[in-house]
């Protein structure tokens, strides 16, 4: 932050004295509202904003790091204030919609009332997920990469079928609105208590903002505990909580309102009766939900909204479900306050290398909803492929096409709000120019497979030939009107030859000018001074058309004080007209003023017709999109540091999961990173399960995660970081991964651990890959591992889908002697022995992944890694060992008596046995006589152990005391 003499810049402004008192007071009477009831009050002063109260200090906190910028309004304990530039304003406001998701309000002066206002009415209100309000004041000139979604959400209790035992099952009623696209739509299903379809559709939309119905504080009641659960689920993903009055949650007019708000093409047919025309209307619960929705936005007060909506049925089974915790666990996306760190950290940083702001929007979306129709896979595979193979059409298109295509969502939004300009127009008209080369360059992609020309024909080239066709008559529209020389200038301004009234002042214009420029030379040539190095003609705001000279040569005006009207002087010299020049010049200004209005009416009828071609550019930004995700993901592919390959996509719930020298696509590209690649083979019914043992940072994390990963690129339609890969089609990707709490909402390490894995034991199907890391770490050991245990053996007998567990619980390694499909593997050590006494020393991650179980813990070698002081780390290795006795013994003691007894007798028989031997004649070899070798004494004790086998493992304090042997 610049600072001036000590001071922050931008907190410079003054609030006037005179409007203290009148002003705390109206402050005091508002509504109590605060940063950390979700909220933020800004108050516009006409040329900077000012916040206060606890706004007051969260800006100080937040923008300038210091509260020396906070003025006290009334004196040392009025009302804390701090004011913002308007360029400083709408950044912080920017940032608190989008990465603090926090509520804003705009208040401005009443009417009447000016810089001295002390009373103020709210103008605008926006949210994380109802951006409409405020989006031409603060996102003019950047690009939101996905759109807000806002949501409501109304539950309803079903009866139970008849005859049925089970609980009342929730039908859970969602309506949502996307203001980017006009685009309502509604989903209704039935779901659990613990809401995972509900999360699922959270996921797969961005949803940024939920209104929900108000439940009683007590929440007592079955309404309300339900509610309770649904805000655990969207504080799980983020998302801003809105309660509004279960009033507004009543299907009373939504008929009507739909009526007024979808366009023609989504309500087909003459009827006045909604319910017979809106299909979405005659489901159970999400029409309340929509009533809600088209409340809290105020769709209907904007007229721009008046049959411009349209509105579709969300089906949750047309793509994969991921939860708020597979989202972390494969880094989709940026997680909030993370904003601006390596972009390659995350899968859609990593894949994103589109060159349009509509095909990054695309690219978020499809990396939370994945595919699971495989021709539909196919088909995108197929279309990456193409643009894999031909470097030569991909960086075409990228650089000399797609590169300079506008967002024409926001183009089209400016034209329905009717407040676009001349330049919107002009970057449409310079992107349909572009069409003919885009089509041109895409029939030239070099590939000899018919079907894959048919498929390009059918993506794409098809529609952009229609669009070319429909906006022929735009670039003619445009030709026609605009002044197409003056684009080079920056200028955009009607042709005057396209209006006869534009025309005839056009020409006025030119007049007047020869007028002006003839009194020049004449004054030049009176004066004696030549034009423009000594004297100039310049149209001054404050003097218009007007002569200015040196204060050198302001004499010359001396002679003739009549005729030369001085207006002023400043550093650059003296201004200085004449009775015939300021008969000119009022002229000008008034020809100009004319011109002006003249062309703005002209300029709004062009916008108007422009704005007629909405559907049709608004289909074109859609293909444009998805051609530029369909390139970048190639584009990523041939560019890894290892190209990635096409998977093979097997059907849905057949073959089994293949990947042949597997990578993390994210942790390759880091620098300094040689990443060991890793075979991975989940065969159904024999090796679906796998559990994954090893020392910590060797790699167990990474080698799922990368499972993950892999498998949700290959249903996005991405190639893969493999040398081959077989892939069946999952329903949904279920992870639990990592120790995170969040002790701020009441919520510990072990409680989230089991939230999360109740979700997936809940969802998960036979056709689901479920990732675990470090299950059961959040409590004691043996509670731990009980749970671990009894989670693993549920998913791998009772749900039977595909699951990587990694564990630090060696004991779990057992569970593949109980099921078949249950296969351990370990991620590899060296450890070598540097130690005087032969104790293990010194370890080597190696990263590779083999079959069988990991022999040994490694946490005192890994914090001998991290540089632990010697002392600590010999008093770990003491009691590590100490513990390892005293679980022995434990163990031992929890032996009934009279097992412990019969397998005294058992080892003692076996010495006095091993201690007296018989010869073939009859005499008794003494064993510890000096005439029998050490390694005859051996060899006999090996012999007696081998007659005594079976009755020692029929007892197992025997066994065990063998065993410790």
């Amino acid at each position: 932050m610049s600072l001036m003499y000590g001071k922050e810049k931008d907190a410079e402004y003054e609030i006037d004295n005179s409007s203290h008192p009148g002003f705390c007071s109206f402050f005091a009477k508002l509504e109590r509202k605060s940063p950390d009831t979700g909220t933020v009050r800004l108050f516009y002063r006409s040329e900077y904003y000012s916040v206060h109260g606890p706004d007051a200090f969260y800006v100080a906190t937040h923008v300038f790091r210091t509260n020396s910028v906070i003025k006290y309004l009334g004196g040392r304990s009025g009302l804390p204030s701090v004011t913002l530039s308007e360029s400083l304003a709408k950044s912080f406001l920017r940032d608190a919609l989008t990465s603090k998701q926090l509520k804003v309000e705009i208040w401005v002066p009443e009417a009447g009332q000016g810089k001295k206002a002390t009373k103020f009415v709210l103008d605008k209100e926006a949210s994380p997920g109802n951006l409409s309000a405020v989006e031409d004041l603060l996102f003019v000139n950047t690009d939101i990469i996905s759109a807000p979604i806002v949501m409501a959400i109304k539950i309803a209790n079903m009866p139970a079928a008849a005859g049925s035992s089970t609980v009342k099952t929730k039908s859970v009623g969602v309506a949502y609105a996307d203001s980017s696209t006009r685009e309502l739509g509604v989903a209704d299903f039935v779901d659990n208590d613990l809401f995972s379809n509900t999360e699922t559709l959270i996921i797969q939309l961005s949803v940024k903002e939920a209104i929900i119905p108000t439940g009683t504080a007590s929440g007592t009641t079955e309404r309300d505990f339900d509610l309770k659960k649904l805000k655990e689920v969207l504080d799980r993903c983020g998302v801003v909580i809105t309660e509004r009055k279960p009033s507004d949650f009543t299907t009373k007019n939504i008929n009507d309102d739909l009526l007024r708000l979808l366009s023609a093409s989504s309500t087909p047919s003459s009827s006045t009766d909604a319910a017979a025309v809106i299909p979405q209307l005659a489901l159970p619960t999400a029409p309340a939900s929509l009533s809600a929705l088209v409340s809290y936005l105020s769709l209907l007060s904007d007229p721009s909204n008046h049959g411009a909506w349209s509105i579709r049925t969300h089906d949750l089974s047309q793509y994969m479900r991921l939860d708020a915790s597979a989202l972390r666990a494969l880094n989709l996306t940026e997680a909030p306050g993370n904003i601006g760190s390596n972009k390659n950290t995350t899968l859609f940083g990593l894949l994103n290398k589109c060159k349009t702001a509509q095909g990054s929007r695309l690219l978020g979306s499809w990396l939370k909803q994945p595919l699971v129709n495989r021709h539909e896979i196919l088909k995108r595979q197929n279309l990456v492929e193409m643009f894999f193979e031909d470097a030569n059409t991909r960086r075409t298109l990228q650089d000399e096409y797609l590169k300079l295509m506008p967002d024409m969502h926001r183009i089209c939004k400016r034209f329905q709000k009717s407040v676009a300009s001349l330049e919107d127009v002009v970057r449409v008209y310079q992107a349909v120019l572009k069409l003919e080369g885009l089509i041109s360059t895409i029939e030239a992609t070099e590939t000899s497979s018919v079907q894959y020309k048919a498929l390009l024909e059918e993506t794409y080239l098809s529609k952009f030939k229609e669009y070319e066709t429909a906006l022929s008559k735009y670039s003619e529209m445009v030709q026609q009107t605009l002044d197409l020389d003056e684009l080079e200038n920056h200028n955009f301004v009607i042709k005057p030859d396209y209006d006869s009234r534009l025309q005839e002042l056009a020409d006025k214009l030119t007049e007047v000018r020869d007028g002006l420029d003839e009194q020049h030379r004449k004054a030049g040539k009176t004066l004696g001074l030549e034009l423009d190095k000594k004297l100039h003609l310049e149209n001054s705001p404050q003097y218009g058309y007007c002569f200015r000279v040196t204060k050198n040569d302001a004499k010359v005006l001396q002679e003739d004080k009549r005729k030369w009207i001085e207006l002023g002087a400043l550093k650059s010299g003296v201004f200085f007209t004449t009775s015939a020049l300021k008969s000119l010049s009022t002229e000008y200004s008034e020809l100009t003023e004319q011109y002006s209005r003249t062309q703005s009416g002209l300029v709004k009828e062009v916008v108007n017709i422009a704005s007629t071609y909405t559907p049709v550019l608004e289909a074109l930004n859609n293909v444009i999109a998805h051609l530029d995700v369909i390139i970048s993901l190639a584009h990523v592919a041939v560019n890894a540091p290892e190209s990635y390959v096409k998977p093979e996509i097997l059907e849905r719930g057949s073959g089994s999961l293949v990947l042949r020298e597997a990578r993390h696509p994210c942790l390759e590209v880091q620098d300094d990173v040689s990443f060991i690649p890793n075979d991975v083979e989940m065969i159904k019914d024999d090796s679906e399960f796998q559990i994954i043992t090893g020392p910590n940072m060797g790699g167990k994390s990474t080698y799922i995660r990368q499972v993950g990963v892999i498998a949700l690129m290959a249903q996005t339609g991405c190639f893969v970081p493999c040398a081959s890969a077989k892939i069946p089609i999952f329903d949904s990707i279920l992870c639990r991964v990592g120790a995170g709490d969040s002790q701020l909402k009441g919520i510990s390490t072990f409680m989230a651990e089991m939230l999360e894995t109740a979700t997936i034991l809940r969802s998960a199907s036979k056709d689901s890959l479920i990732i675990i890391d470090e299950l059961g770490r959040g409590t004691s050991t043996y509670d731990g591992f009980g749970l671990a245990w009894a989670i693993s053996e549920h998913i791998a007998s009772q749900i039977h889908a595909f699951c990587m567990f990694a564990t630090h619980f060696h004991e779990l390694t057992a569970l593949d002697q109980e099921i078949k499909h249950v296969k351990n593997l370990h991620v590899v050590a060296h450890v070598s022995k540097s130690d005087e006494d032969g104790r293990d020393r010194d370890i080597t991650l190696l990263y590779k992944v083999e079959p069988g179980v990991c022999d040994q813990s490694f946490g005192i070698h890994v914090a001998e890694l991290a540089n632990f002081p010697e002392s600590v780390v010999k008093l770990a290795r003491k009691k590590a060992d100490e513990l390892e006795d005293f679980n022995e013994e434990k163990a031992e003691s929890k032996l009934p008596p009279e097992v412990i007894e019969e397998g005294t007798k058992i080892v003692e028989e076996m010495l006095r046995t091993w201690a007296s031997k018989s010869t073939d004649d009859g005499e008794d070899i003494v064993m510890d006589d000096d005439d029998v070798s050490p390694e005859e004494q051996l060899e006999e004790l090996r012999r007696c152990v081998e007659q005594f086998r079976p009755r020692i493992e029929s007892n197992a304090w025997a066994q065990g005391l063998l065993a410790s042997l």
